[in-house]
């Protein structure tokens, strides 16, 4: 690809002019913005975590609120928080969010070889900002969940320069912070690298360890939290989770058939998922399958709502510029309708009627990555390498297209 062809990729790939960021300047500062002057301790979900610190601080158990659902790292990294003046967290904490979700799509562009100053670079996050609405929701509520949008391509471009044990460490600190990116330690047993698993599993384990000696009830998070997920959340919960168990029985689905089929489709993803790790090699490969891994796990995952979308959306979103993408798919931008912001639905213009649609779209798009990580492992296609840079910018170091 090159940028002095006359298509699409051509012209997305050359530099962008400074209208183009200022504009993305102006809807991420909205966003910051709005979140700050609207909701308190930097959203709902950060409040509860936050809440959390606060009654350990004062002798309690985190645990005592059935909500907050981290390891006992958490509490401890979310301890600082509580020291913070009011007016100060509710500005530093959706800046913090914005910013991982920053970081998240230039890793994810550093990994396909896209140039960061490229017209891509900005339309694409721009469009991932006003045009996603779990993007807005995410810094509306301040959930974690924004660690794992920043790890998970920050992980795959280091294990697409070959330093896996680096990548198991940014996954373990993520996984110590919240436990979203837990399925990524798959991608390392497809890989075969065993050492750096065992660090996965090590850096989480270790740091929670050391937080429960804190605590004081150790083992709150097996007692309390582990229960609480496995009876299915609770009836507030439940109105807002996307994942098929949790969507079908509402609409009058027995629960262990919908279980059945939210499993045997998850199942049908981690086949998809390891024939493409075994398929052919370059920046897609790490991008589909740690995608595609992460959205099978949303298929069964108790919770799992629509924010949990930020973590494959741009990762895939990212591989735009390449012919083999599963963007160039018209069924992948398909699946994204659902959540394009503005728009009401009739008979879901409820917020808890909300994960009607998240379900759809995570529904269609692990099916759509499925099937196209099955084809493309099954063929040759178009090869999957690096993007050229913008005039003036450096090129990437690797065939791997970092």
């Amino acid at each position: 690809m090159s940028e002095r062809k006359s298509d699409i990729s051509g012209w997305l790939v050359r530099r962008a002019s400074w209208p183009l960021w200022v504009a993305l300047g102006a809807v991420l500062g909205a966003l910051v913005a709005r979140t700050a002057r609207l909701t308190s301790r930097g959203g709902m979900d950060n409040a509860i975590v936050v809440r959390a610190a606060k009654a350990w601080l004062d002798g309690g158990s985190p645990y005592d609120d059935p909500h907050f659902l981290y390891l006992p790292s958490a509490v401890l990294a979310a301890a600082p928080q509580v020291l913070v003046e009011r007016d100060v967290l509710c500005v530093l904490a959706p800046l913090v969010v914005t910013g991982c979700l920053v970081g998240g799509w230039i890793c994810a562009l550093r990994l396909h070889g896209v140039p960061l100053r490229s017209r891509f670079a900005a339309l694409g996050l721009l469009a991932l900002a006003a045009g996603f609405a779990p993007f807005a929701h995410l810094v509306w509520l301040g959930n974690w969940t924004a660690t794992a949008a920043l790890a998970l391509p920050l992980a795959l471009l280091l294990a697409g320069r070959g330093r896996w044990v680096a990548a198991a460490v940014v996954l373990g600190a993520a996984v110590a912070l919240k436990p979203l990116l837990a399925p990524m330690g798959l991608l390392f047993v497809f890989a075969r690298r065993w050492r750096a698993l065992g660090v996965l599993v090590a850096v989480p384990v270790a740091a929670s360890a050391g937080a429960a000696l804190a605590l004081p009830d150790p083992a709150g998070f097996f007692t309390r939290t582990v229960p609480f997920l496995l009876s299915g959340d609770d009836r507030f919960v439940r109105l807002y989770e996307a994942s098929p168990a949790a969507v079908l029985p509402r609409l009058g689905v027995p629960g262990a058939l919908a279980g059945a089929l939210a499993f045997a489709l998850a199942a049908a993803g981690l086949v998809c998922a390891h024939r493409r790790w075994r398929g052919e090699e370059g920046p897609l490969r790490y991008a589909e399958t740690g995608a595609l891994l992460m959205l099978s796990a949303f298929l069964v995952s108790r919770p799992s709502y629509d924010h949990y979308l930020l973590v494959p959306v741009p990762l895939l979103l990212a591989g735009l510029p390449y012919a083999a993408s599963v963007t160039r798919s018209v069924w992948f931008w398909m699946a994204l309708v659902p959540q394009l912001p503005g728009v009401t639905w009739p008979y879901l213009e409820a917020g808890e009627r909300r994960a009607f649609r998240d379900a759809v779209t995570l529904c269609a798009l692990a099916v759509t990555v499925g099937l196209h990580s099955w084809r493309r492992a099954g063929g040759k296609g178009a090869p999957a390498v690096p993007v050229p840079p913008s005039r003036g910018a450096a090129a990437p170091s690797s065939v791997s297209g970092v």
